[in-house]
């Protein structure tokens, strides 16, 4: 056990946290995101029972945002979800800017299908069992 370190960061996911670099990117996604062959032959961390919003609150605990525009990039819903309402992007956003001095503006949209191509390329992939809609994100490692 360690002080400080939240439950839901497993010994697994803390060391992909810790040996990741500046610009690597972290992948959470939700129940029905194709996991692991997004993650290929790159770190896959299950996280079940966990859901995205707390998995993101614990990471940027931990994980200093890069000082892109946007070192948070959520799932856009595709034009046949457009009426889909999305609570939990408001939660995400809320929770990045209790840790991120940028706030909300940290966060951008990617679309889907551009989503799954950046994901390929992720240093590691993180699989909750969230069950909202769209609660995928990718997270951009910045510096202390």
């Amino acid at each position: 056990m360690l002080k400080g370190i939240p439950d839901c960061i497993s010994p697994e996911l803390l060391k992909v946290l810790h040996e990741m670099g500046h610009g690597d990117r972290l992948v959470i996604g939700d129940a029905n995101f194709p996991a692991a062959s997004c993650a290929g032959s790159h770190s896959l961390i299950r996280c079940d029972g966990v859901d995205a919003t707390t998995m993101l609150d614990a990471i940027l605990q931990l994980f200093p945002l890069d000082e892109v525009e946007h070192p948070v990039l959520i799932m856009d819903k595709q034009p046949c979800h457009a009426n889909m309402e999305t609570p939990v992007w408001d939660e995400f956003k809320a929770i990045v800017a209790k840790h991120d001095p940028r706030g909300a503006s940290a966060c951008g949209m990617i679309e889907r299908f551009d989503f799954y191509e950046e994901a390929r390329r992720a240093y590691a992939v993180v699989a909750t069992t969230e069950k909202s809609f769209y609660s995928c994100l990718i997270l951009q490692k910045g510096c202390l």
